[in-house]
């Protein structure tokens, strides 16, 4: 059987998404031959170790596993302060005491323990979002045998990761679904959609090059090859599939009208990511220049999800999708990756 650049049977990656999935959706797309991806921004590394060690008694397939590389704010109290109070109508609405919600930081970047935690199951492939880690930790896991991939907004940022040793490049189109893995500037009117992105990014890097945002069947998987892409990272279209573990209200939004206006937005995180436009999204503004440094938003809007959503209202929460909703279907994984991978 010959192998994709990936060492998947097929060169198509579902990307990961933190907050909608554990490993069920990884495990499926593997065994479809695809590389399935684990989110770990939002794990303790002893989450991470059991969500691994699920993958690996379920299939030998290859995977991927995701993190973020953010360097962690420093806590601004006055900002914070100031970042509720816009909040305050909302906390009356639902009864809630803006004093009794914790600050925390909502995700965590990749660190040294981490990578201890990784090298015990030293998978094919390593991810990552908003650069790369530092140099030895990149040559660490190269070392083990995985590839190293990055995403890159624009290709200034695709030059630089090559420079810094990823050994392929995910181009990621301003259509894609969650947070935009934008690195070297916050302008978002530097990046490019998805086709026209990709053949700028295969001119001027010589690793291979993954395409990513607004692929959602197997006609946007052609285009993406026919431009030069080496695979496809496909998100949004998984949402819906019973491996996922999306809201019942993000599920309803995606399955709505609502799901053909998507906005780029920081109010639920503190760095853009595209998602439905919801009630909070309109009312504040998408982008809210009062919200504090990623991840620090997160806090403040927390309390509202939970109430809302309870109320099976998704007001408050992030909606994350991409521009094209139109391939989510409620089919199995394995069955929707066979389908896109038609396209190839």
């Amino acid at each position: 059987m010959r192998m994709s650049f990936l060492g998947s049977e097929l060169p198509l990656i579902q990307a990961p998404m933190a907050g909608v999935q554990l490993s069920a959706l990884t495990i499926a797309v593997c065994k479809a031959g695809g590389l399935g991806s684990l989110p770990c921004a939002m794990l303790s590394v002893e989450a991470m170790r059991k969500e691994l060690a699920a993958i690996r008694a379920a299939t030998e397939r290859p995977f991927n596993v995701n993190f973020f590389v953010h360097t962690p704010p420093a806590a601004d109290p006055l900002r914070e302060a100031s970042w509720r109070a816009a909040f305050a109508p909302y906390y009356r609405e639902y009864g809630i005491d803006p004093e009794s919600i914790p600050a925390g930081p909502g995700r965590a970047p990749f660190t040294a323990e981490a990578a201890d935690a990784l090298e015990e199951f030293k998978p094919a492939v390593v991810s990552f979002h908003f650069g790369l880690p530092p140099a030895d930790l990149v040559r660490r896991m190269q070392k083990w045998g995985c590839k190293i991939l990055a995403s890159a907004t624009t290709v200034d940022e695709a030059r630089w990761l090559e420079a810094h040793g990823a050994d392929a490049i995910i181009a990621q189109g301003v259509e894609a679904g969650g947070h935009r893995g934008n690195f070297l500037s916050d302008d978002i009117s530097t990046q490019p959609g998805t086709f026209a992105l990709v053949p700028q990014v295969v001119r001027a890097v010589k690793v291979p090059v993954i395409a990513a945002g607004g692929i959602a069947d197997a006609k946007g998987v052609a285009a993406a090859r026919a431009l030069g892409a080496s695979a496809v990272q496909i998100g949004t279209a998984y949402l819906l599939c019973p491996e996922a573990t999306t809201s019942a209200v993000h599920r309803a939004a995606l399955k709505s009208e609502a799901a053909r206006n998507t906005a780029l937005t920081n109010l639920f995180t503190g760095r853009p990511a595209r998602g439905i436009v919801n009630r909070v999204m309109r009312e504040l503004g998408p982008i809210n220049a009062a919200a504090p440094a990623f991840p620090l938003a997160t806090s403040a809007i927390t309390p509202l999800r939970g109430k809302a959503e309870a109320q099976g209202r998704g007001d408050f929460s992030p909606l994350w999708s991409g521009q094209n909703a139109t391939g989510c279907r409620e089919i199995p994984a394995g069955e929707l990756t066979r389908a896109l991978a038609q396209g190839w």
